[in-house]
């Protein structure tokens, strides 16, 4: 058996008890008392968790045990009561050498799959299509679909700017709408399930700086003005995920919420084409009552 099988059957036992339960991992965001990490619905973020959870944390209480061992052994072995004269010996080759290659050859182990996963992360493959985020100074965020049609002057046809929901703002409004609080925004972003998302991300000029996160996506993103950032996500199911700016940006960072719905291909592609002739905000009504109205059908 290969040591990365060994760490992956390890997997499930660290996950619990990292608090990884299925109850907690239907949904894309945080829940009150909830333990681990948000649940993997992307590449990047699948291989966040085995690397914290079937190799990091298996190593890091491997070590927290044999550190308590020795420590337990030396008050127990070496007390002034065991030993009344105490021991002269100042250095020990044979132990110094040890204390200094292991920890690097544990290093070694860490280093190799965490360069591999950064490498996912920031090797951007093809594109099946392209998203353009801008951090506004009003804290909120814009969104431009260049590969549903342009204006004349080269402006997305598609584009509109998400801010925060009013239900979402109080956390008793929230709870009484039934939406999360400090999440919920008053236009989501749609991406089709199982399509590369490439992201070009930026702040407006005139703004300060912001980062676009998708915890369930394991991805994070700075926005700079008057620089062009770039990341990308594979949603592998359909649901709605949620994140925020994670860069202190001033008074309202806090309310400064990200919406994403993952929808099948045929639903995307409903949205995209009413968000073309009708509008993004009609669009966004008409996905919504297609998608209770299959829900609907599906429960009868």
């Amino acid at each position: 058996m290969t040591f990365r099988s060994t760490v992956t059957a390890l997997t499930g036992l660290f996950g619990l008890l990292a608090g990884m339960s299925e109850a907690q991992a239907i949904e894309g965001y945080a829940k009150p008392w909830q333990m681990g990490l948000q649940e993997a619905v992307s590449p990047s973020m699948e291989g966040i968790h085995w690397f914290h959870n079937g190799l990091l944390l298996p190593i890091i209480t491997l070590i927290t045990l044999f550190v308590l061992g020795l420590l337990v052994y030396v008050m127990v072995k070496f007390n002034a009561k065991a030993n009344p004269v105490p021991s002269r010996t100042t250095h020990n080759t044979t132990i110094e050498v040890i204390w200094t290659v292991v920890p690097i050859l544990i290093l070694v182990i860490i280093a190799i799959p965490s360069f591999r996963l950064l490498y996912l992360q920031r090797d951007i493959p093809a594109a099946d299509m392209t998203i353009k985020v801008i951090g506004n100074p009003g804290w909120n965020w814009t969104y431009e679909y260049p590969d549903l049609g342009l204006n004349e002057d080269g402006s997305a046809k598609v584009s509109f700017t998400a801010s925060l929901d009013e239900n979402a703002r109080d956390i008793e409004t929230a709870r009484a709408a039934n939406v999360p609080y400090l999440l919920k925004t008053d236009a989501p972003v749609y991406v089709p399930v199982n399509k590369t998302v490439k992201l070009i991300v930026t702040s407006d000029p005139d703004g300060i700086i912001h980062a676009w996160t998708i915890p369930s996506f394991g991805m994070k993103i700075d926005a700079i003005p008057g620089r062009l950032n770039e990341d990308w996500f594979k949603a592998t199911r359909t649901g709605v995920f949620f994140g925020q700016c994670s860069e202190l940006c001033g008074k309202d960072h806090a309310y400064m919420p990200i919406e994403v719905i993952v929808l099948e291909q045929a639903d995307y592609d409903a949205w995209a084409q009413k968000a073309q002739t009708a509008g993004v905000e009609e669009a966004h009504k008409y996905v919504t009552a297609r998608l209770a109205a299959k829900d609907q059908l599906a429960q009868n």
